[in-house]
Formats: structure tokens, C-alpha cells, sequence
């Protein structure tokens, strides 16, 4: 007997739902199980998936392996295919208490009829958010605010593993940090795969803003919430006035900005052009002025030009970037981008995306040398480095509490950390 052994690739969501999977294979009784949780966001990554199954298969020889996630909901039977799995199961199905339930019949619940468990994704209206109480260190939870995306960029697989938009009820949102923050969290996390649609499919279609408000409103208790990824184009009128007015709400924001050139962007299908951007930016910092920003952005889109990437380049200093996530561009099977004829270079992609990492370790360096000498309250996440509000790394040569918010004067830098006297 062993209890169920989980691999997670890609995203946060995706982590935060292998441990509402935990939860219900325990519920279940399942043992001599080992679970992978895949990612579809490139071809590279649905190539770790196998990858990783493959190892898993000769270290657990015994086990049934069960394959879901975005690459299990996308394409079933490149994964059921594989004699190394046993059973795919999608996206809906991983979070529903039955599916593992049955699993707990015994080994009859294999058949070829069963093998392959992946419904039309397209047909879900609700999320399943609500199933663990946040995830994380024991200082910071992660929640789960929203599922899906209505958007179709033309670059993108992930509405086809996600489904469509739906969104955690404000009050279910709100019960669930209240409880968050009763268990001694002091920092919450709203986590989304298109965060700032939240809202559209409830009655009234609140915005984003709205819940950030009311969380803050309700749960006085709460010193510190963050928000992950979103799409500055949709911001609504309430987070901009909780960034000026709420310093709960941490001024650090992750934008999904994907390239710095208007052509580009249009052929992507993104809804916002560069200088959308770049005046978000200036506003968001206008309110608060300590905002920093992190960003998504590809390099080597199909078409891309030299002149097109400089404008990313640019966009990087005109925005004042500091967290970069630089994705090299891959051609992803079942996209629209796949189909564009003039495809770059892979050489090129690569030389681009080293270079706009290059420009992101300057801008980190840069935002580094600024804090010296500044007080920052910081959140330990262990006995030796917290995070900034602005979700930087520092570092503590004594020994602190994980968990706890501490008052910290910056007096070096340390590689990419900050060090508190």
C-alpha cells in the first residue's frame, strides 16, 4: 500500500488543482497511484508530459498512472495511445469527487471503454475553485477566483483545455479567505487563467474590482492580498481606485502583454495595442507610485521582423518592466498561429528571447540598487528570505519566523535578492 504519488507541469492553476486532487483520491481510498498533471501551453511542454510519464512508468512499474490536465484535455489520445498510461482524464473530470471514486472499485474500472474519461470542455458553466482552502507556503494561499477564457489569441491552446470563462461567486470567494486568514495567512493570492474576466457570467456581471473591494471591505483581517496575471486592457474603474486607495492590495501587478509592436499584436488578436500598455503603466504608477510590473512576452511570433522585436524591446524600458517571463515562441498544432506561413527561424527566436531576458536582468538590477536603504515590510516564506509587497526576494542572515510580516531595512543585493541588515 502507498499513497497516490502527483506530478504537476505547468501553471499555478494547475498546481492548485493537484491539491483538490489529493484531497479527493485520499477521500476515495486510492493508493498505488500515481497522477500527472499536464500542461498543453507549448508543444515543448506537452513533450515534457510524455516525458515525464515515461519516467514515472519505470519508477512506479506496478502503479496505474492516470495522465489529465490542458494536454490530456486537448488531445486524449496522444496520451491514451501511450502503453505506459492507464487511464487520461480531462479538466472536469479531475475535479469531481465521482471520477475518483470509482477509480476505487478496483482494477475492472480499466477497460477500453474507460479509458480515455474527457468531456466537451466547451459545455462547463462553473468552476471548481472552492474545493481546497487556498495552497502554498504557511504564509502565502493561493485562490482560485476563475477558470477558462473567452478570448481566442491566435498563439493560445488554453481555451481548449479550460473551456470557456467562469467565475467563483464573490461570497464563496470571500468565506473561503475569511477562513484562509483564521488559519494565520497573512498574505492571499486571486488566481485565474483570465483573471480580469471575472465577473461576466454572474448576475450583474460585477468586475474584477468589485471583488477586490469586497474582499477587502469583508475580511479587514487580511493584511496583504495580491493579484496574479491580468489583462490591463479589461481593468475596471474599482481596481484602479484600490490600487490608489487600498494598501492592502500589493502594488506589484503581472501584466499579459505578449509583444510590444501594434501589428504584431493584431495578429495575435490581443485586444490592446502598445500604447494601451505603456498609458496603464503610467496611471497604475501615477496612483501608486511603488507599482511594479511583471510581464508575459513572446519572442518570435510568425512574422516577427527585427523592427517588430525592437518594439518589444522598447516596450520593456517605456513600461518600466522589472519581472520578465520571456516565452520563445513554439508552434503550437490546432492554433491559428501554426497556420501563419512565414514562421521564424528557430535560431533567431532563440537569440531574441536571450536578448529581452538580457534586457529584464538589467531592469531587475535596476528596481534592486533603488531599494537600498529603503524599509520594506516583508512576508517570510522561510527562517531566511520573504518578499517584498512588490514581490521581491530578501534575504536575512538570522534566522526569522516563516509566516510573519517584518519591518526590514534593505542594505545590499545579493544576485537577484535583496539583503536586509
Amino acid at each position: 500500500m502507498s499513497a497516490p504519488k502527483f506530478t504537476t507541469l505547468g501553471c499555478r492553476l494547475n498546481a492548485y488543482e493537484t491539491e483538490a486532487m489529493k484531497e479527493l483520491s485520499q477521500q476515495a481510498g486510492l493508493d498505488n497511484l500515481v497522477v500527472v498533471n499536464t500542461c498543453a501551453v507549448t508543444a515543448e511542454a506537452v513533450r515534457k508530459s510524455r516525458q515525464e510519464i515515461r519516467r514515472l512508468r519505470r519508477e512506479n512499474p506496478d502503479a496505474r498512472i492516470v495522465v489529465t490536465g490542458c494536454a490530456a484535455q486537448t488531445e486524449p489520445e496522444t496520451f491514451a495511445q501511450m502503453g505506459e498510461v492507464d487511464t487520461v482524464i480531462g479538466n472536469t473530470e479531475k475535479m469531481q469527487a465521482g471520477t475518483w471514486q470509482r477509480m476505487g472499485k478496483g482494477p475492472d474500472f480499466i477497460g477500453e471503454t474507460e479509458k480515455v474519461q474527457v468531456d466537451d470542455i466547451m459545455s462547463v458553466t462553473e468552476t471548481a475553485g472552492h474545493l481546497i482552502d487556498g495552497f502554498g507556503s504557511r504564509s502565502r494561499a493561493y485562490v482560485q477566483v476563475q477558470n477558462g477564457c473567452d478570448h481566442r489569441c491566435t498563439f493560445c491552446i488554453i481555451p481548449y483545455g479550460r473551456g470557456n470563462s467562469r467565475s467563483v461567486p464573490a461570497g464563496v470567494v470571500v468565506d473561503q479567505i475569511k477562513r484562509l486568514v483564521d488559519k494565520g495567512y497573512n498574505e492571499v493570492v486571486l488566481t485565474g487563467v483570465d483573471l480580469t474576466s471575472w465577473g461576466a457570467d454572474q448576475p450583474g456581471q460585477p468586475k474584477l474590482g468589485d471583488l477586490v473591494m469586497r474582499i477587502l471591505k469583508l475580511v479587514p483581517d487580511l493584511p496583504r492580498l495580491r493579484i496574479s496575471s491580468i489583462d490591463s486592457i479589461e481593468v475596471d474603474e474599482n481596481l484602479m481606485l484600490a490600487i490608489a486607495t487600498e494598501q492592502r492590495l500589493m502594488p506589484h501587478l503581472h501584466l499579459s502583454l505578449q509583444h510590444g509592436d501594434d501589428l504584431i499584436l493584431k495578429r495575435m488578436a490581443r485586444r490592446h495595442l502598445r500604447d494601451d500598455a505603456i498609458r496603464f503603466c503610467e496611471e497604475a504608477r501615477k496612483l501608486r507610485p511603488e507599482m511594479t510590473f511583471g510581464a508575459d512576452i513572446i519572442a518570435g511570433f510568425p512574422t516577427e521582423t527585427d523592427a517588430h522585436f525592437e518594439n518589444s524591446v522598447k516596450l520593456v524600458e517605456q513600461c518600466d518592466l522589472t519581472w520578465l517571463h520571456v516565452f520563445p515562441y513554439s508552434k503550437r498544432e490546432g492554433t491559428p498561429a501554426a497556420k501563419i506561413p512565414h514562421q521564424v527561424n528557430g535560431a533567431v527566436i532563440k537569440e531574441r528571447a536571450a536578448r529581452l531576458r538580457a534586457v529584464g536582468e538589467k531592469q531587475v538590477q535596476r528596481h534592486l540598487a533603488a531599494q537600498i536603504g529603503r524599509s520594506h515590510r516583508v512576508l517570510m516564506e522561510n527562517q531566511h528570505m520573504g518578499r517584498t509587497e512588490q514581490f521581491t526576494e530578501v534575504t536575512f542572515a538570522t534566522a526569522q519566523t516563516e509566516g510573519i510580516l517584518i519591518d526590514a531595512t534593505i542594505v545590499d543585493i545579493n544576485g537577484s535578492q535583496l539583503v536586509a541588515a
